[in-house]
C-alpha cells in the first residue's frame, strides 16, 4: 500500500536532481535522511524487521546463547529507476553484512515476460553462485555437474523484499516496461552493544 506514495516521491527527487532524463538512474545512499513519510518510515520498518529475523536464523549456530542486546544500522538505502532496456550489472556490495532490494513498481510478469527481445529475464534480479570465479577454464564432467547452475533469477513482484549476503555476485536485467523499475536498495549492520568479537563470549 505504500508504493504509489513512494514512486511519487522517489520520481519527485529525480526530477530535482536530474539535469537530463536518462534511462538508469541511482540517487544517493541517503534516503533516511532525505524522505520524511510515513509510509518510507513504514518500508523501513519492515525491511528492520524482516532482516532481524533473517539474521537471527542465519546465526542460530553462531551467536552465543543468552539474551543479546543488538543494533541494527543502515549502512546505506537509496532507490534506482530504470527503463527501456536499462541494467545494472554485476556487482557486490560492501560495509555490511546484509544487503537487500525491495520492488516498489514493476510491470506484472505476464506483461514483462512478453517482451520479444528479453523475455523471462526482463526486469529479473539475477544471483551469481559463489563458485563463479572458479568455473573459468575449469574441467566440467557429470561429476561436477552442479557447478554448471550457477545462478538464481528472482521474478520481481511490486511488495516484494529480497535479502542477501553483500557478497553474492548479483545484476539487474534489463528492462523495458510500460512501468519504470522502481527498487530500494539498502546495506545493513547488526552490532551486539556488548562487542561484536564472538570469541568474547566464550565460557559465557
Amino acid at each position: 500500500t505504500v508504493n504509489p506514495v513512494l514512486a511519487r516521491a522517489f520520481g519527485a527527487i529525480r526530477l530535482a536532481m536530474e539535469s537530463e532524463r536518462q534511462a538508469f538512474f541511482a540517487s544517493p545512499d541517503d534516503l533516511l535522511d532525505r524522505v520524511e513519510l510515513p509510509e518510507f518510515t513504514q518500508l523501513v520498518q519492515f525491511i528492520a524487521g524482516s532482516a532481524q529475523q533473517l539474521a537471527k536464523q542465519a546465526n542460530a549456530q553462531a551467536w552465543p546463547q543468552g539474551r543479546l542486546s543488538l543494533d541494527l544500522r543502515f549502512a546505506g538505502c537509496w532507490f534506482q529507476i530504470q527503463n527501456g532496456q536499462a541494467f545494472h550489472d554485476v556487482h557486490t556490495h560492501g560495509n555490511c553484512s546484509w544487503s537487500g532490494v525491495y520492488y516498489v513498481q514493476i510491470d506484472e510478469a505476464a506483461k514483462r515476460q512478453a517482451h520479444p527481445t528479453l523475455g523471462k529475464l526482463n526486469g529479473a534480479t539475477r544471483f551469481y553462485g559463489p563458485y563463479s570465479q572458479l568455473q573459468g577454464g575449469a574441467y566440467m564432467d557429470m561429476g561436477n555437474a552442479y557447478l554448471q547452475s550457477n545462478t538464481l533469477d528472482i521474478q520481481p513482484e511490486e511488495g516484494m523484499l529480497v535479502l542477501f549476503p553483500p557478497w553474492l555476485q548479483h545484476k539487474a536485467m534489463a528492462y523495458e516496461g510500460e512501468k519504470d523499475r522502481i527498487i530500494v536498495s539498502f546495506n545493513l549492520q547488526i552490532h551486539s552493544r556488548a562487542g561484536n568479537q564472538i570469541h568474547a563470549y566464550a565460557g559465557t
